[in-house]
């Protein structure tokens, strides 16, 4: 008896790369705007709350611009995915890909003038922090309405669970533990790369990869036959 082999679904190693792209920008927003994340909202949900406590170091603005824009993303990006249903796959996915590389480009212009050390011009740091909290709040979205399972591309919490709690060594049976362990890999590798591009050559840079690899990555995703099945 032959085991019927699993289609490959090209989502997949797509939202591989747009996790690298997360990395990226987790080192751009950490690395480069302060003590603010731009991809997780947990952090800066937290953060908020020291800086109401008065800690030393906590300015709210920051992060109420962050879960702000963050939370305008999600509701267009929402939208956009119930006018998108019933229609190609790949119709959907280019169009969210051409919105979040274009936002990221926007970002990387803007992180031209802005200087690390000082955190100024002031104005452009919250554009910044604006423009890629809009951009992760889009596709968390998405991704969130594309339900693949293991496949977040921005958080790791439940994929890290997951791998602990459904391994063998707790009863389980270990399911997508390839995906799951290719998923941390990924933001890692990203964080990583990200981290080098900022501390040597600013923000500009990372920005401007974190777009080409997210619209780069939907494109050759869009080119395949499983593309073109309804949303």
């Amino acid at each position: 008896m032959t085991s019927t082999p699993i289609p490959f679904d090209p989502r997949v190693p797509l939202m591989l790369l747009l996790s690298v792209a997360t990395g990226l920008v987790d080192a751009i927003s950490v690395l480069g705007l302060g003590k603010v994340f731009t991809a997780n909202m947990t952090g800066n949900v937290v953060f908020l709350g020291f800086a109401a406590a008065g800690v030393p170091g906590f300015e709210a603005a920051p992060y109420i611009v962050a879960i702000t824009a963050f939370l305008l993303g999600a509701l267009v990006a929402g939208r956009m995915g119930k006018v998108q249903a019933g229609r190609p796959l790949r119709r959907w996915l280019i169009k969210a890909a051409l919105v979040e590389a274009s936002l990221l480009w926007i970002a990387a212009t803007v992180a031209a003038g802005f200087d690390i050390a000082s955190q100024s011009p002031e104005p452009r740091l919250y554009a910044i922090i604006g423009l890629t909290a809009l951009t992760m709040g889009f596709r968390n979205a998405t991704i969130r309405q594309l339900k693949i399972p293991d496949l977040t591309t921005t958080v790791l919490t439940l994929t890290l669970t997951g791998l602990a709690a459904d391994s063998h060594f707790a009863g389980g049976a270990n399911p997508n533990w390839v995906r799951r362990v290719a998923a941390v890999v990924a933001i890692f590798v990203g964080a990583l790369i990200g981290a080098v591009l900022v501390l040597r050559w600013g923000l500009t840079l990372p920005l401007a990869l974190a777009g080409a690899l997210v619209l780069a990555g939907t494109i050759a995703c869009a080119l395949h036959p499983a593309s073109a099945q309804p949303a």
